[in-house]
């Protein structure tokens, strides 16, 4: 019997939940419905809908919850880190942790697809694309990846694109991080890369399209590649270097070296441990390789008045677009961190780096000393950070030695320890290690960089020496969040990508040192309360979604797809059938769907939608007969991308396994669902979660995300692992898709937090009330803008799709223009010509009030009304507002005011935003302009005061 909906919220939910229950009643009479369960009942699929409560515990309020996280990060036992392997200890400067990771003008801010109304945000992540570009001695740099084991696997994937030599090797120096090179071999193997791990001097280049090198080396060794490189690029084959920023501030760059593409992770500039991510990766590459180049790219433009202006670069080769040929399928990257790196960058200054990079490499200079003045034999005559020294039989006690003096230490085998300083380290720390190694101190340190030595300067661009005092720091921080629209300001109503409230109490915990200092691959012991949260917010996960295991690991969406593709590939292969390889996907899927498919070693077959936008079941059901022997899995979104449940799931779910394949869900839209229905109840074998959109951990402006794995018994044995912590995954497993083993671990308190403080009440409410929102703005705009799929009883899901289309073809009038005008209303847009092109895609999520929705309600109307002008002959399309939009601060008041409409039309279209006005920074911006004379680092000195005014 299904459990009806009281919709009277009480506690947090209360206040997560805009509409109150006054604004639920005039809702339901706008949307002709007697209560919210009657909507519901003509909206889900009787045959789907849950009929009990979900087992969750009872909700508490938010100093509960607090009190709760507060106890878990005090189970966590700091212990100073010198682990090193790609993960630091450093300091947040306290500027940048208060102004940026704790404040919604960043954290809650969409990415910028939008660029009109993002320039806050990417200024930055230019700033640190410079950063990258300049410190690793290449041309570009992309806005950042998911952490460096994955980009060091889409370097790979690069290597192979832009190769001349046929063969399929890929070599791996084993320097390389263990994380790293495990990764590369997951993603490898998917795709028939031969992935060979050998020195250097064994590399066979013949046999070779690439090779991934490290410098500095995990064990501390410095390397000069350069002859190496010079003879694979004769080979044919494209070099990647994993390296690392801070020793990069005085160490010769890989560039230099000749190396074509360099990776690693912006961690230690200023972003936390927090076991294990979210980090920024990087990636960079010479200026000639760039349409290879994954992920996403900022470029420099101009807009409409010839302002310098910053956009999203190179579009086209996203997975969104070009889906199956796409260049990777990431669609997640790491903004937020990446903007804290950048400004950590900006903070200290090329002179501040370099005298953190110099006192590291001094502490491990006198460990080396101490070392071989006692006797003991090094790994490497050079070194930056890291020290590697031989004890014969002896790991295990220097170990146990050092853990009692409060430090962590890297067991390399029975016979080697390593020790890595960093920012934080200091000559206690130094004494520290060398009293668990019984070793006297040294008169004096080694030089371990001899011979590499960085020549000329670094970071000459004046964003990295003007904000040198907290005044400064802090005004340029808050001129860059006025140039963005973020939730902490309006709505922001993208379809599918569920820009809900990210609660205050939500985000609190996510800095106490508790959950932010651990190193991720410190023993588990020292992380019981990081092990305690895990198995709890599992278990909710699986009780959430009927599914019976659950993997933490995917630090996004696009990972999460990729993990769970090759779980039912490893699965099919157990069971003897490895050639199954057709994926079908639906028109209408996500671009990641397909591009994870072909990174998966799929091969995508499209299944057409019918008129109604549902998925066609008669071609499905011939597409799955034709490919029955080969079938491996269909991938579908539920609700759809179209904004409908649609009520053939359970029979498409039985189509697909009578032909002995997998359903994979994508759970982009699970945040209709919770409480309400459970993707495995009604057939689907694996998810994807995207904790950063249901379970409201922030965007960030395109990143952090989650992205973890929900199954079934019978994939469980498949999900991803670590060669590093057994007790992450399954001995069967895939292997890692994440540097961390528990992927982006210092986040996951907020969506613990949230299922805490909602309980099964607030939750089912919640994908309620979504729906109800929707419907209400669907309702409200129908008669102005054509909803272009309903489900049978006429109902949306949690999202709707305005069809511009006619109006297009009758006026002229674009979805981008209606995009851009909304910018003058206030607005971010709603997404914009996905899944349909010529349409925008609402969803305004259950957080938003009513009088926020028909706040959106108004301006759209508005803009309606501007568009009948146009289709009336009383405005020309050129000379309109919805044309010439966004309108700035300048053009309004200038003194040439060319345009037939007045100054007020532009500025002020409705009454109430004279009282309170975002004033887009630049004006409509030409992308493809900018495309054509490609720039993607910080503007020339004399462009960059207009850029930053």
């Amino acid at each position: 019997m299904r459990v009806p909906l009281q919709y009277q919220p009480e506690g947090f939910a209360a206040r997560h939940l805009g509409p109150d229950p006054d604004d639920v009643a005039k809702m339901l009479v706008e949307v002709g419905s007697e209560s919210v369960d009657q909507l519901l009942a003509k909206t889900i699929p009787a045959s789907i809908r849950l009929d009990r409560p979900l087992q969750l515990p009872e909700p508490l309020d938010e100093q509960e919850v607090l009190g709760e996280l507060a106890n878990l990060a005090g189970q966590n036992r700091i212990v100073t880190s010198l682990i090193g392997l790609g993960f630091y200890d450093t300091y947040t400067p306290p500027v940048i942790q208060r102004n940026v990771l704790e404040n919604p003008a960043w954290y809650t801010a969409y990415t910028p697809y939008q660029p009109e109304i993002s320039q806050g945000r990417l200024e930055v992540l230019l700033s640190f694309q410079t950063m990258v570009a300049d410190l690793t001695g290449l041309e570009i740099a992309n806005a950042s990846l998911l952490d460096e084991a994955s980009a060091a696997a889409e370097a790979m994937a690069m290597c192979r694109r832009l190769s001349t030599n046929e063969g399929n090797v890929f070599y791996v120096d084993p320097e390389c991080h263990p994380q790293t090179i495990a990764v590369v071999q997951t993603r490898a193997g998917a795709v028939g890369v031969e992935v060979r791990v050998a020195k250097p001097a064994e590399f066979v280049l013949e046999d070779s399209f690439g090779l991934l090198l490290a410098y500095p080396a995990s064990t501390g060794g410095l390397a000069d590649h350069t002859d190496l490189i010079t003879l694979a690029h004769a080979a044919g084959a494209v070099v990647a270097v994993a390296t690392d920023l801070l020793a990069l501030t005085i160490l010769k760059p890989p560039g230099e070296m000749g190396a074509d593409i360099a990776v690693g992770s912006a961690q230690r500039f200023g972003v936390p441990m927090a076991f294990g991510g979210p980090h920024a990766g990087f990636i960079a590459t010479r200026e000639s390789m760039v349409r290879a180049l994954p992920g996403r790219l900022v470029g420099v433009a101009r807009d409409s008045a010839g302002r310098t202006a910053f956009r999203l670069a190179l579009q086209t080769r996203e997975q969104h677009i070009r889906r199956q040929r796409a260049t990777s399928n990431v669609c997640t990257a790491q903004v937020l961190l990446a903007v804290m790196a950048a400004l950590y960058a900006c903070w200290h200054g090329p002179e501040g780096l370099r005298a953190i990079a110099r006192r590291v490499q001094g502490l491990a200079g006198r460990l080396a000393a101490a070392a071989r003045a006692a006797g003991l034999t090094l790994a490497n005559d050079t070194w930056f950070d890291t020290v590697t020294i031989t004890v014969p039989g002896g790991a295990e006690a220097a170990m146990k030695e050092a853990l009692v003096r409060g430090l962590n230490l890297r067991r390399v085998s029975d016979d080697q320890i390593g020790v890595s300083f960093d920012e934080t380290s200091t000559d206690a720390t130094l004494a520290a290690v060398l009293e668990a190694l019984a070793i006297d101190p040294a008169d004096g340190g080694d030089d371990g960089s001899t011979g590499f030595e960085r020549q000329g300067e670094i970071l000459a661009h004046p964003v990295f020496h003007l904000y040198r005092t907290e005044h400064e720091m802090l005004r340029y921080l808050r001129r860059l969040a006025d140039r963005d629209l973020a939730l902490d300001r309006t709505m922001i109503p993208l379809g599918s990508c569920t820009m809900k409230l990210n609660a205050t109490a939500e985000m609190i915990p996510i800095t106490w040192p508790g959950f932010a200092r651990l190193h991720p691959f410190a023993p588990l012991d020292q992380a019981s309360g990081y092990v305690a949260l895990f198995e709890r917010l599992e278990g909710y996960l699986t009780e959430i979604t009927g599914y019976d295991r659950v993997s933490l690991q995917p630090n996004a969406g696009s990972q999460g797809e990729l993990a769970g593709l090759l779980a039912i590939r490893a699965y099919h292969r157990q069971r003897g059938e490895g050639d199954r390889n057709i994926c079908l996907i639906p028109a209408s899927a996500h671009g990641t769907n397909a591009a994870s498919a072909v990174m998966a070693g799929m091969e995508v077959v499209v299944v057409a939608t019918d008129e109604a936008g549902n998925v066609d079941l008669a071609d499905l059901e011939s597409k799955a007969t034709e490919y029955s022997s080969r079938l491996a899995a269909v991938m579908i979104t539920y609700p759809s991308t179209h904004g409908v449940f649609e009520e053939g799931v359970r029979h498409l779910c039985d189509i697909i396994h009578s032909h002995g394949g997998q359903v994979y869900v994508d759970g982009a839209n699970l945040n209709a669902m919770v409480g309400l229905a459970r993707p495995a109840d009604f057939g689907a074998d694996v998810s994807h979660l995207n904790l950063h959109k249901t379970f409201t951990i922030p965007h960030g402006g395109g990143g952090p995300g989650v992205g973890p794995i929900g199954v079934r018994s019978h994939l469980a044995p498949f999900l991803p692992n670590h060669p590093l912590l057994p007790e992450a995954g399954p001995e069967t497993g895939i292997g890692p898709v994440a540097s961390a083993p528990f992927g982006s671990a210092g986040i996951l308190p907020i969506a613990y937090a949230y299922i805490r403080l909602m309980g099964e009440r607030g939750l089912r409410a919640a994908s309620a009330i979504a729906i109800l929102n929707a419907n209400y703005l669907a309702s409200r705009l129908q008669s102005h803008f054509p909803i272009l799929y309903t489900g049978s009883a006429g109902r949306v899901a949690h999202e709707c799709i305005l069809d511009l289309r006619p109006l297009t073809k009758t006026t002229g009038v674009t979805a981008e223009d209606v995009a851009k005008r909304l910018a003058d209303y206030g607005f971010h847009a709603p997404t914009l010509s996905f899944p349909v092109a010529g349409t925008l895609m609402v969803e305004p999520t259950e957080s938003e009030s009513l009088r926020e929705l028909d706040r959106f309600c108004e301006a759209m109307i508005a803009i309606r009304g501007e568009i009948d002008e146009i289709s009336q002959g009383k405005v020309e399309l050129g000379q309109s507002p919805l044309r010439n939009a966004p309108h700035t601060a300048e053009d309004v008041v200038s003194d040439e005011w060319k345009r037939s409409y007045p100054r007020e039309a532009a500025a002020f279209p409705l009454a109430e935003l004279r009282q309170t006005k975002y004033w887009p920074p630049v004006s409509r911006i030409d992308g493809a302009s900018g495309d054509r004379h490609l720039m993607c680092s910080c503007p020339p000195i004399e462009e960059y005061a207009t850029a930053a005014s």
